[in-house]
Parts: C-alpha cells; structure tokens; sequence
C-alpha cells in the first residue's frame, strides 16, 4: 500500500463477517482478520461475533476502539447481521441507524475518521439460481446515514453480491469453505481463508481511495495525448 501513513491505526468495529479468525480454513474468519496482509499500516479489530450495534457498546468494545484511537486513525464499521434479528429495538431506520450515527459522532470527536460498510451479503441461492436479498432496509439504512453525516461508505453488499454471482453458485462456494464446527452443516455467512482475504483486498483498495492516496499519481492518458 505504497504511499500510506504507517503512523496511524486501522480500526474495525463489526461482528462476525469482520470479526479475527483462522486464515487456514480450520473455521471463520471475518475479512478483519486478513486485511493486516493488505495494508502497511497496523489494524486494531475488536469485531466479534453476534455482535449488534447495542452490544458492542454494552460490552466495553466501542469503549475500547475510541480509547485507542489516535487523531487521524481510521475506524472502519460494519454491523447489521445481528441487528436484523431484533427488528425492534435495533429497527434499520431506529436503533441500528441512532447507534451507527452515536458512533460517528465519537469518531470524530477523539479525531479520528469514521468509515461505514455496508454488511456483506450472505450466500443463498434460490433453486432457480438467484442470489437472495438478505438483509432487507439495513443496506439502504447505511448508505443515507452516509449521505447524513457525509461519511464514506465502503460498499460490501454490492461487491459481495457481485462476487458471488461472478463465482457462480458452486465456485462461490470457495469463499466459505473453512471446517465447520457446527456438525458440518453448510455456513453461507462466515468465511474461510480465501474468502477473508478477497472481501480484505477489496476494503483495503477502497480505504485507498477514502482517503485519498492516489489522487495526485500522473494520469497514465496523458501519455497518449496527442496535440
């Protein structure tokens, strides 16, 4: 990530999907636990699995992120999996949305810079082949709170939901294939090694361009300009 300041930190807040994990496949790994192996700079993840936006504060993690966050510090967060599952207290345009712009507003106050994502998608294909819609109004949630607060956001859902249909529904299977310790039952949310590491690669691209660190390279079609 040539041209990147080493002084600052990555944070991540999020469950699960972004949570650390194996990159050996011996079970899930959120893109969190790979995005170390595409950036220069250091990555602090405190994401954790069935974590909601209420949750994560109730637990001290939030309290952990900001009191480790140094001005100019990245925060990188992306929840909704779990709040999805308590529609009324943690509703889209209620609680998820009030605790994500909470979160925004403390980013900013200790100096750093927030960064919302949307959730990844999940991995459900209908007998016919198409590829689900699974988590509802939250997606949309982010993206206006985005617009609100002017905050980048990175857009998982739509890359993912690229990506799987890109993959096709047996090859997409890759991007999941950790050993499951729940019985072998088949998991289209968490992922293995190979699917860490490709949602990774394509957050640490993004946070390229959030902040910025390639807008002054020469533009290469200026050498085929002719006069």
């Amino acid at each position: 990530m040539s041209g990147s300041d080493t002084s600052i930190t990555i944070h991540l807040a999020g469950d699960s999907t972004v949570a650390p994990g194996p990159l050996d496949d011996s079970g899930v790994a959120g893109w969190g636990a790979a995005l170390h192996l595409f950036v220069e700079e250091p990555v602090h993840n405190e994401a954790i699995g069935g974590a909601t936006t209420a949750s994560f504060r109730a637990e001290g993690r939030w309290r952990d992120v900001l009191d480790q966050t140094r001005p100019g510090d990245v925060v990188v967060i992306q929840f909704g999996h779990n709040d999805q599952k308590d529609p009324d207290a943690l509703a889209a345009t209620g609680g998820y949305s009030d605790n994500l712009r909470a979160f925004v507003h403390e980013v900013r106050a200790v100096g750093g810079m927030p960064v919302l994502g949307t959730s990844v998608e999940r991995r459900l294909f209908t007998d016919d082949g198409d590829l689900r819609l699974s988590h509802g109004p939250y997606p949309a949630a982010v993206r206006a709170l985005g617009a609100e607060l002017n905050v980048p956001v990175i857009e998982l859902l739509g890359f993912t939901r690229w990506l799987y249909a890109w993959m096709g529904q047996q090859d997409s299977w890759r991007l999941f294939g950790h050993t499951n310790p729940d019985g072998g039952a088949q998991d289209n949310t968490h992922f293995g090694a190979f699917g860490a590491k490709t949602v990774a690669a394509f957050v640490a691209q993004q946070l390229r361009v959030i902040r910025g660190l390639d807008n002054h390279s020469e533009p290469l079609g200026s050498w085929f300009v002719r006069p």
